[in-house]
């Protein structure tokens, strides 16, 4: 088997059928991610340890291939002959090779295409402050970020800078100038190339993930000193979220972040990607903006009243998760049985769908 020809072959299905993820697992058939579930490819051969590892040679350059044989698992970037770009990572499991590999559009999409409120222009039209993009891993918080920094380089003459682990999508600087740096590539650490970023002049910066206190600390940092930072984390709402980031510190830390972190917060975007009626996924979407009584409630450590001002601060444009469920709902585009689902409390989802 030529396992370089298998593996494109394996990548243009996924281009094909519109998935979003393709997983190579010795004992199954590839498989594909096609509107949120996975679907075996029956016509491909069972995959082998043998295969396995041919596939997965096949996709790493010689360097990867020494990482990954040291570190037993690698992140990194799929370029294929320029028709698509992936996010891969491939790892051992029971001794064998494995690998899940996320397809990234090569066009970066608007938000109006997205379905995304369009609230998120305005949040792209600050000078400064940090912004979140939170939910699941698989839920879009990448391509929404995308999105938005995109909206940044056709509308500002910025300098943009992206800490990336790996690069996904790639930017063609437009009004702005577009740095893109990958961890391991470009620089060593999220926290390492943060700093770096005060002395690059610096307008606007999208922060992969926040991983780590030390990078939380000089993101908010940056935010207070004049920079529009965007970054993501892997919670569930907006309250959470501000509680992950203050417990990610020591206890002596915690009113110190919990002060800046009122002061410099814009908003938080909580999303969910729900399979629509008609096919496809369309995101439900959380957003709660920073306002007085928002910082408030973050100084007086409160965050589990911060869902309640959401509620009932929708005439400012804060939108709840449920009220964006129900709304797509009414416009026929998920059915209820989906909507309850994901929603983080479905009782009170099913009684605003009796209002």
């Amino acid at each position: 088997m030529n396992y370089k020809d298998e593996f494109h072959d394996l990548l243009s299905i996924v281009i094909k059928e519109n998935a979003s993820d393709l997983h190579i697992a010795v004992g199954r058939h590839p498989m594909i991610r096609v509107d949120g579930g996975l679907v075996p490819l029956l016509k491909k051969e069972v995959i082998t340890p043998e295969i396995a590892e041919g596939l997965v040679k096949a996709m790493l350059t010689p360097e990867q291939l020494t990482v990954f044989q040291a570190e037993q698992e690698i992140d990194f970037s799929y370029d294929f002959d320029g028709k698509a770009r992936f996010r891969a990572n491939v790892y051992l499991q029971r001794a064998f090779h494995g690998a899940a590999l996320r397809l990234i559009p090569g066009k970066i999409s608007t938000f109006a295409e997205l379905n995304l409120p369009p609230i998120l222009e305005d949040f792209c039209k600050r000078p400064q402050g940090f912004l979140l993009v939170v939910g699941p891993t698989g839920h879009g918080k990448t391509t929404t970020l995308a999105s938005m920094v995109d909206y940044i380089n056709h509308s500002r003459n910025d300098h943009i800078i992206t800490i990336e682990d790996p690069i996904e999508y790639v930017f063609a600087s437009d009004l702005a100038l577009v740095d893109q740096r990958e961890i391991g590539l470009d620089t060593h650490s999220f926290a390492k190339a943060l700093r770096s970023m005060f002395r690059q002049d610096v307008d606007v910066a999208m922060i992969g993930e926040m991983r780590d206190p030390e990078t939380i600390s000089i993101a908010v940092t940056a935010a207070e000193t004049g920079h529009l930072i965007f970054s993501t984390l892997h919670t569930n709402n907006a309250a959470q979220t501000i509680d992950r980031v203050i417990d990610s510190f020591p206890a002596a830390q915690q009113s110190q972040i919990r002060a800046q972190l009122a002061s410099t917060l814009i908003g938080i975007v909580s999303q969910r990607l729900v399979p629509r009626i008609n096919g496809g996924l369309i995101p439900a979407v959380e957003v709660m903006l920073n306002n007085s009584a928002v910082r408030n409630l973050i100084r007086e450590n409160k965050s589990h009243e911060i869902d309640l001002v959401i509620e009932t601060s929708s005439d400012s444009g804060m939108i709840s998760l449920n009220r964006s469920l129900v709304d797509l709902i009414r416009r026929g585009e998920v059915t209820v049985e989906n909507a309850v689902a994901y929603s983080l409390n479905p009782n009170e989802l099913q009684l605003l769908l009796r209002r």
